[in-house]
């Protein structure tokens, strides 16, 4: 017999796993003092972590959220402000290539509790997951284009997916966010209830899936994703090839100049 995974090894990277219940563990983004912002480290933890619990026999749901009062605020800004191509080749396609590829081939249901606002990366993490349940104080937006960047890692995959191409370029082209109930309408999430009631919702979920016949219900959710991988095959290595591009843009330059002055940036169109 294997030897149980350890996931405490995660809780210094950020990221919290707590067998709540059998069967369900929860999956908690950890760095309220950043807004739970993807920093390399979290990164990496997501990565690994959908990676590992595919091979433990004893989970069966996951649920996945934020601490505090962010879900998550996308990619941390300390590591954007570096030159993606000073970090090499293999960070621009492979990491941000791998977190979204994980997503989708994570055998293991993954139920979101959206409990305060998910931007950029953080709204692409939420969506990944394959039942969303949203707090109605919460919003989501792939705010990209605000700071002269392509929706590249993973925008372009799932939003059009969900809400339709028409939809997904009207929200993403202007970087705006989706109140919870808009959301909900437009299918954005399955989900919208009261934060007091938010974990308690999806873990009612996921307890459909840790009491349900194991086999069935993960080959049904990796049938459905074969559609997710055909826009990952598609979209996913463009997407993410001119957001490296538009790094080196004035507008982008401008708009992280601008983050640090906390002002609003002055696009020029270049």
């Amino acid at each position: 017999m294997a030897a149980p995974i350890d996931y405490s090894k995660f809780g210094p990277m950020g990221l919290d796993i707590q067998m709540k219940e059998p069967r369900i563990l929860v999956a908690t983004l950890n760095r309220p003092d950043k807004r739970n912002a993807v920093n390399a480290t979290l990164h990496t933890a997501l990565e690994d972590f959908l990676h590992i619990v595919n091979k433990d026999p004893d989970v069966r749901a996951i649920v996945l959220t934020g601490a505090g009062q962010a879900f998550c605020a996308g990619g941390d800004m300390k590591d954007m402000s570096q030159d993606p191509g000073e970090k090499g080749p293999s960070y621009i396609l492979r990491g941000p290539k791998w977190l979204i590829q994980r997503f989708a081939n994570c055998e293991v249901p993954i139920i979101g509790a959206i409990n305060g606002p998910a931007a950029g990366l953080g709204a692409s993490i939420a969506l990944m997951c394959d039942v969303i349940y949203m707090s109605e104080t919460a919003r989501i937006g792939d705010t990209h284009v605000n700071m002269g960047l392509v929706a590249g890692d993973g925008g372009c995959v799932i939003w059009p997916l969900l809400v339709g191409p028409a939809r997904a370029k009207e929200y993403l082209m202007a970087g705006e966010y989706v109140e919870a109930k808009e959301a909900e309408r437009i299918g954005l999430v399955n989900h919208v209830v009261p934060p007091e009631k938010l974990m308690e919702a999806a873990l009612g979920y996921a307890r459909k899936m840790a009491n349900g016949p194991g086999p069935a219900v993960r080959w049904t959710k990796m049938a459905i994703n074969r559609t997710i991988w055909q826009s990952i095959n598609n979209v996913l290595e463009f997407s993410l090839a001119v957001e490296a591009l538009s790094v080196h843009t004035e507008d982008s330059r401008e708009a992280v100049t601008a983050f640090r002055e906390k002002r609003k940036p002055e696009f020029k169109g270049r």
